[in-house]
This record gives structure tokens, C-alpha cells and sequence, in this order.
């Protein structure tokens, strides 16, 4: 497929970038003509990761790779400079990095790694890089949550989320799932009178490299078992690249879609309440108001 000139001249962001829905998205953004920063934790991964979209869309697609783990608010930060030291604006942001990790983990800044992944990560990113993203004059945020949302709840505290007696590999994952809507609904409360949107998504159940090589025996099953049912990256990716570029969503904020759909939330996740009070945690967890 020839290289569109859709997005010339837009820049694109896209954590987890290096496989999955992640390097599905920022293939097809590349293909629409944006230069895409791609971020991941690997180095030689992320260069196979760029090399792979060069040679899917063409020489001149235009993918630039950051190496960051972003689960250590340190690397946010680091990369947030980075990219304000090397762009002038930001069109598109999508918050796509995620993890499962299955034990507990806490990282060395004291966070629980699902949280940190999932939750404090693009909310810090997204924060640190808004100069940029009102910089485009209308651009996008767009972050990968899930139905498991549903199952979710905001934990009061770091110290309730780290404690081994109370971790769950299942409620961790969801409840940073539902972190996600509240942010997203948040953000788009905050950016209203702004160009920039904000939206999330339930992707489907992808294939992907969610799964890590330290999760437990019964989750791995449990993977295994429903891998028969699973869509492809490729399908997963189209809801994000729906909200990423579609003009039927330019004005559209503060939403949760699934199969390219607004889609029916949790009662928690549509709270505002909930959503202020998460603002508030991950502020004071973050540093960054």
C-alpha cells in the first residue's frame, strides 16, 4: 500500500510502540504520512520494530525510537524533555503501553508496576507533554484501556496497592484499566476549552505480548486457553487509529469506545467524583499537577 499524505507534517507519539496494537498503530500512522516517535523498553526491539514498519510502508516513512522504560517516572520525564527538545508540537499522543505482570513488582520509585505502566505513566507523559500538544492547535490524546475495567476500583493509597496481601495480578490490571477512563475523562473535562481531545478505548481481546515471562502458572493458562478467541493485533489497532485520525472524531472528548463505537462504561469509571479524586492520587504520586 502506497504511503498516504493524510498526516504530513503531524507528529505522532506511541508508547509500547515495538510490537502489538502499539507497532499496528504506528505502521499505519507512518503509512498516513506522520513522522511517528516510536517509544519502548528494548533497544534492538525497537529498531527491529522501526525497520519492520520501513519496510511494510516504504523507505520514506518517517519513525524516529525512543528507548524508555516507563514505568519509572524518571524515564517519563526524560523522554518529555526529549521530545519538547526536538519538536515544536504534538498531534497525536497515544498512550498505548501496558502490561500485566502477573506478580507482584514494585519498582524501585515504590510503585506497584501495573499501576506505574499503566496508570502513572500516561498521566505524567500526558501532563509533561501538553505544551506540545496545544503547541498543533487541534490535537489528540488517545489511551488504550479495556473491559476489564469493569472490575476496577481506585485504591486510596501506595501503600494499599503495594501490599502483598492484598494484590491480585486480575484486580491491579483492572484497576488501572478503570484509572485510565477517569483520566481520560479528567483530562478532556480540563482541556475543554482547548483543541486537544481525549478519548480511551476497550481494544478487543488482542494476541499480544501482554502476558510476561514471570506471570504465574495459572494465568499463563488462562491465557493460553483463551488465545482461540483473540483478534489480531491488526484488528485490535482499529479503534485507536479510528480515534487517532478519524475526522468524525475531531470534536469529539472525554468518550469510551469499542469496536469504533462510544461504548457503555462502569458506573464508577463514569463518575466525576471518581475522577477528581484520581487526579488528586496521581498528582501527589507523580509530583505533577
Amino acid at each position: 500500500m502506497a504511503l498516504s499524505s493524510s498526516l504530513a507534517g503531524k507528529i505522532a507519539l506511541i508508547t509500547g510502540g515495538t510490537s502489538g496494537i502499539g507497532l499496528v498503530t504506528a505502521r499505519e500512522l507512518a503509512r498516513q504520512g506522520a513522522t511517528v516517535v516510536l517509544v519502548g523498553r528494548d533497544a534492538d526491539k525497537a529498531e527491529r520494530a522501526r525497520a519492520s514498519i520501513q519496510t511494510a510502508v516504504g523507505p520514506e516513512a518517517l519513525v524516529q525510537v525512543k528507548c524508555y522504560d516507563l514505568s519509572l517516572l524518571r524515564n517519563v520525564r526524560a523522554l518529555a524533555e526529549e521530545m519538547q527538545q526536538e519538536h515544536s508540537q504534538l498531534d497525536i499522543l497515544v498512550n498505548n503501553a501496558g502490561i500485566m505482570p502477573g506478580v507482584l513488582h514494585i519498582t524501585d520509585e515504590g510503585n506497584e508496576l501495573s499501576w506505574a505502566t499503566n496508570h502513572l505513566a500516561p498521566y505524567a507523559l500526558t501532563n509533561l507533554l501538553l505544551p506540545l500538544l496545544d503547541a498543533a492547535g487541534k490535537a489528540r490524546v488517545v489511551t488504550v484501556s479495556s473491559i476489564a475495567h469493569w472490575v476496577g476500583e481506585i485504591e486510596p493509597s501506595r501503600e494499599t496497592r503495594n501490599s502483598p496481601d492484598k494484590y491480585s495480578w486480575l484486580t491491579a490490571y483492572a484497576d488501572s484499566k478503570l484509572a485510565n477512563i477517569l483520566f481520560t475523562k479528567e483530562l478532556a473535562y480540563r482541556l475543554d476549552l482547548t483543541g486537544i481531545t481525549a478519548n480511551c478505548l476497550h481494544p478487543g481481546m488482542v494476541d499480544t505480548g501482554l502476558i510476561r515471562t514471570d506471570t504465574s502458572p495459572v494465568m499463563k493458562g488462562l491465557w493460553w486457553a483463551a488465545r482461540p478467541l483473540m483478534i489480531s493485533p491488526e484488528q485490535g489497532a482499529q479503534t485507536t487509529l479510528y480515534l487517532a485520525t478519524s475526522p468524525d472524531v475531531a470534536n469529539v472528548s472525554g468518550r469510551y469506545f469499542s469496536n469504533r463505537q462510544p461504548a457503555r462504561c462502569s458506573s464508577r469509571a463514569d463518575s466525576p467524583i471518581e475522577a477528581s479524586r484520581l487526579w488528586k492520587i496521581s498528582a501527589e504520586e507523580t509530583g505533577i499537577e
